[in-house]
């Protein structure tokens, strides 16, 4: 199973702010099945859904 990514956010956001919790939360509530990951290599969070297979 694969995912697409949506939006990448570095990792270093300010204390309090979760802007890659906050999209992903927006395309949830939009139907979309949202997940927010680490991409450590990059230090950055990605919001992902699953890949659709075609």
């Amino acid at each position: 199973m694969g995912a697409k990514v949506l939006e990448r956010f570095p990792a270093g956001s300010p204390r309090g702010s979760w802007p890659a919790e906050e999209y992903a939360a927006r395309r949830r509530a939009e139907g979309q099945p949202a997940t927010v990951v680490m991409d450590l290599r990059e230090d950055a969070f990605l919001v992902v859904v699953p890949a659709e297979d075609d």
